[in-house]
């Protein structure tokens, strides 16, 4: 492989938050089996991403899910605030 695949929890460099909001629900839309799932997906993104775009980010997402499963990655230790963390 080369040397293009994210090694930490966030894949998303060169992605927006806008972008991947997009594609989170183009994603959910056009679940597993879709035909053509990729091209469906830049499509409903607005054609900002290519298929094979797309396909990649879906790839580097699921190896760094699959990473912090294993335990390999920790955890993402969020620092949040609110009446739910008070003891």
């Amino acid at each position: 492989m080369s040397g293009s695949r994210s090694s930490s929890p966030n894949s998303t460099s060169g992605w927006s938050k806008r972008e991947d909001k997009m594609f989170e629900e183009a994603l959910a839309y056009y679940g597993e089996g879709t035909p053509n799932r990729w091209d469906k997906v830049a499509s409903a993104m607005g054609g900002i991403k290519s298929a094979e775009e797309v396909r990649c980010h879906y790839e580097d997402l699921v190896h760094d899910v699959g990473m912090i499963e294993s335990g390999a990655v920790p955890y993402p230790n969020y620092k949040t605030q609110g009446f739910w963390t008070r003891g």
